[in-house]
This record gives C-alpha cells, sequence and structure tokens, in this order.
C-alpha cells in the first residue's frame, strides 16, 4: 500500500512540471488538428474528452491526496511545536528559580560583608 502512495505521489510530482505541460499541450493540438489529418473529428473530439475527464478525476484524487499528507505533515509539525511549547515554559521556570536563588546567595553576599565590616570597625 505504501508503495503504491509513494509511486501515486511520484506521479502527482510529474504531473506539477513544466514537461508535463508541454506534453499535454502537444497532445492536445495534435488532437485539435488530427481531423485535418483524415481522423474523424467527432472521435477526436470524444477520445480528446474523454481524456480529460478521466485526467481531471486522477488529478482531483491526486491533489487530495496531497491535501491529506500535507496535513497529517502539519498536525505533527503542531504537536512538536506544543512540545516545544511545554519545554520553554518548563525551561523558564528553571531560570525563575535560578534567579531567585541568585537573589537570595546575592543577599547572602551582602549580609557577609556587612559582618565583615562591622567586624574590621571593632
Amino acid at each position: 500500500m505504501k508503495n503504491l502512495e509513494n509511486k501515486a505521489f511520484a506521479i502527482s510530482n510529474s504531473l506539477g512540471t513544466v514537461w508535463s505541460l508541454v506534453l499535454h499541450t502537444i497532445f492536445f493540438i495534435a488532437v485539435l488538428i488530427s481531423p485535418f489529418f483524415g481522423v474523424n473529428s467527432e472521435k477526436a473530439m470524444l477520445l480528446l474528452t474523454t481524456i480529460v475527464s478521466l485526467e481531471a478525476i486522477y488529478l482531483a484524487i491526486f491533489i487530495q491526496m496531497t491535501v491529506n499528507k500535507n496535513t497529517a505533515s502539519i498536525e505533527k509539525v503542531e504537536h512538536d511545536i506544543d512540545e516545544i511549547q511545554e519545554d520553554v515554559e518548563e525551561i523558564q521556570e528553571d531560570i525563575d528559580e535560578i534567579q531567585e536563588d541568585v537573589e537570595e546567595i546575592q543577599e547572602d553576599v551582602e549580609e557577609i560583608q556587612e559582618e565583615e565590616q562591622e567586624e574590621n570597625k571593632i
């Protein structure tokens, strides 16, 4: 099943190229001018209409598959972002705690300095 999906995505990717545009244009021109070379114009138009209709159906399927794949990818990224946000919040809490510890140490250092100054005055 995965192999089939990979082939479908490969086809979808190839359809979105300049070469695909060139090949389609050549095909449409060939079908449209074929009546000038003896091909029945009704049969040529029937063939063209059938091919274009089938192609439109398959393109719609390929587009939906791509949308589904991208949606799944976006959902995964959103989940990763949520986890990163939680990690950032935890880090911020840790930083706040460290800041409080630093302030307490600073207060202790100031008290020790004051005590030393008082002892030196005596």
